[in-house]
């Protein structure tokens, strides 16, 4: 069976070519413009490479409530041009085919669950940091969903006593999101986070914000797996960091045999999404 994968990205789409075993067969990427020349470009894409299903992780806010008329419709997405498309039911309509969807963190949570790093696990928490913070959970091959899609991202943390910054969320400002994704850290110090790798400060504050956050995610969800993923985390030294202050803040309350193992990062490095939307197609 050859299945289709959609990454749909603020900044780009990419598009697949799968089997159910989670190799990529095709593949191919375009920037993220209008709906119509975006979707233009897509439904070219699997004109040539025909698909029999199709699975999509898309950027948010989307409706996934399966009940609502306006399941799989985008939300109040910065992206103007986007706001309010029901990009759902746009795909079907062009490629009649069988099309499923979620949020793009959560089928990176589901790739790494049934293809990376968390494939012997029986649960997983995959989380991005990028120009946003977003988490997926999966248990039991089963992505996690309640009234709506999860926004871990907007969880309240502590600030840093020595941390002036007042956060770059516009909703709630010093949410994890406000005071630790990619425009935050650009925000805080006047550069991007690649131009600032040789500051050790900058990355124990980053740290000091992500491990709060893990620490809360770890005691109400009880992951085998927790991956971090995402452009701020190809900052390799902020992995050990994180699981330093990980175990300074859980301070033995539940027992981490190897904090190594438990945060750790994607094994899939940028195929988690794709290959997480192939696999979407195949729950039942």
């Amino acid at each position: 069976m050859r299945i289709g994968a959609i990454e749909a990205g603020g900044t780009k789409f990419v598009c697949a070519v799968g089997s159910r075993n989670g190799e990529i067969l095709e593949r191919s990427s375009f920037p993220t413009t209008t709906p119509d020349e975006t979707l233009d470009q897509v439904e070219a894409f699997f004109r040539e490479h025909q698909v029999e299903r199709l699975g999509v992780g898309a950027f948010g806010p989307i409706n996934l409530r399966t009940v609502s008329e306006q399941y799989g419709t985008i939300g109040n997405t910065p992206k103007m041009a986007w706001r309010n498309f029901p990009l759902l039911q746009n795909l079907r309509s062009r490629l009649e085919i069988p099309v499923f969807i979620d949020t793009d963190v959560n089928v990176a949570s589901l790739g790494e669950y049934n293809y990376g790093v968390a494939k012997d696990a029986g649960s997983c928490l995959y989380i991005t940091v990028g120009t946003g913070i977003g988490a997926g959970f999966v248990q039991n091959g089963n992505i996690f969903q309640g009234y709506d899609h999860s926004e871990m991202g907007h969880i309240l943390i502590q600030k840093h006593p020595e941390d002036d910054f007042e956060g770059a969320c516009p909703s709630h400002r010093i949410c994890l999101e406000g005071l630790a994704a990619g425009p935050a850290i650009e925000a805080r110090y006047g550069k991007k986070g690649m131009e600032l790798a040789d500051q050790n400060n900058v990355w124990e504050l980053e740290a000091y914000y992500l491990a709060q956050a893990i620490m809360n995610y770890f005691v109400i969800l009880s992951p085998e797996k927790i991956i971090i993923g995402g452009g701020v985390m190809k900052q390799d030294k902020l992995y050990p960091m994180i699981r330093k202050q990980f175990m300074n803040l859980l301070n033995d309350y539940i027992e981490v045999e190897d904090v190594n193992q438990l945060i750790v990062a994607p094994e899939l490095k940028d195929n988690q999404a794709v290959k997480g939307a192939i696999a979407l197609t195949l729950q039942d």
